[in-house]
């Protein structure tokens, strides 16, 4: 079966065609500037990658320029052999558990916890109509990055504030990168052939988030309401005293949108670095002799063992720790700086083997008191894989 996974930004999407149940990926491409000047494409098949400028008024633009590759590059001779469409989407609120079937009562819901999502919902929204119209008698599914953490106890996922916030306003922990976390916790399992492992997952990329799962249930993650919170990030600031806020709008005159806004997008790496929000630029920052390249560096590094070390105190001993994700599967440098900051917990790292990029390896010593594996993520086979899933039930 030929399943579509789609991620859909508000300027953006990304796509894959993947076999089943071979676990085949049969092309992939990522429409960019969608609704902006300077629109393109790229697409990857058979190992090369083509870029394509053309414009893209909005993402019933990209969904065409999407079918018609598919039909230029021989992965389809007709949308019936599409078999299924797996969407993406960043927030599903409390409802939503698991990946489901698209209806229009599920779009509804959607729609509904906008407020909790209001950057990225909507645009998702817009791309699954735009497929629905494009694609009406084709099946899809939604997959929501928060659904892996709704097992968490209320204990972990309510906040110390008043209960009224809660109850009225749905102001919880919910968590994000679920697709990813689910995957790693799925793969761990299957390499070390068990289903009762207590994993710490680091998905350390240019968004980054620490989840403690144990069998295959989430105990605690480190994003909370918003992607916003938990350990530093590119350009994030994760968790910081409330109190800067009210502070800083007072201190530059700007509105509270506006200092949000500063520590989404102008804090973390690139907040502390000032130079970029991007590791490599950090690393060649170092090699440069920056110290402030230096800094933000072992700050995030600090960031990431803390949160491993709570999460190993809440499982009460973890089994396995596993690094994913942009920086957790290419950076060298990086997994060094966070093993050695949680030497204390017994972890050892392997340098002979730590030197790679984009593998699946071991990099802990035999000795280490617990393993530490890198695993590249896949959160697009996890989408077809829900999809493939769901449609055939």
């Amino acid at each position: 079966m030929k399943i579509l996974t789609v991620n859909g930004g508000s300027s953006s999407l990304k796509f894959n065609a993947i076999e089943l149940p071979e676990e085949k990926e049969l092309i992939s491409g990522y429409f960019e500037k969608i609704g902006l000047e300077g629109s393109f494409y790229n697409i990857k098949i058979n190992g090369e990658k083509v870029k394509h400028e053309v414009e893209l008024k909005n993402h019933m633009d990209a969904v065409e320029c999407l079918k018609k590759e598919l039909f230029d590059n021989n992965i389809i001779s007709s949308l019936d052999e599409i078999d299924g469409v797996g969407h993406r989407i960043v927030h599903g609120g409390s409802k939503f558990n698991k990946s489901v079937l698209i209806t229009d009562e599920v779009i509804e819901e959607l729609e509904s916890v906008t407020d909790l999502a209001p950057l990225h919902n909507p645009p998702m929204v817009a791309c699954i109509k735009a497929f629905r119209q494009s694609m009406p008698d084709t099946p899809m599914v939604v997959v929501f990055d928060t659904a892996f953490h709704q097992t968490m106890d209320i204990e972990e996922f309510l906040y110390p504030v008043p209960y009224e916030w809660y109850t009225k306003y749905a102001v919880r922990k919910y968590g994000f990168h679920g697709t990813s976390h689910r995957y790693i916790a799925k793969k761990t399992s299957e390499l070390l052939g068990r289903d009762d492992l207590k994993i710490i997952s680091c998905h350390i990329g240019s968004g980054a988030s620490i989840c403690a799962i144990n069998a295959g249930k989430v105990v605690d993650t480190s994003m909370g309401f918003t992607p916003l919170a938990g350990i530093m990030m590119g350009t994030r600031s994760g968790d910081v005293d409330a109190s800067i806020i009210p502070y800083v709008m007072k201190k530059e005159g700007k509105t509270c949108e506006e200092v949000v806004n500063d520590l989404n997008k102008k804090s973390g790496l690139l907040g502390v670095s000032g130079i970029s929000g991007d590791s490599r630029d950090i690393e060649d920052g170092i090699a440069a002799g920056n110290e402030r390249c230096v800094i933000a560096q072992n700050i995030f590094c600090k960031k990431v063992a803390n949160y491993i070390a709570m999460y190993n105190n809440e499982l009460n001993g973890a089994d396995v720790i596993v690094l994913t994700a942009g920086l957790g599967e290419n950076s060298a440098d990086t997994r060094k700086g966070i093993l050695q900051y949680i030497e204390s917990l017994g972890v050892k790292l392997d340098e002979s083997v730590n030197n790679f990029r984009g593998e699946l390896r071991k990099i802990s010593t035999e000795d280490s008191k617990i393993p530490v594996y890198v695993i590249p993520t896949n959160e697009e086979l996890m989408i077809a894989l829900d999809t493939y899933e769901i449609i055939n039930k």
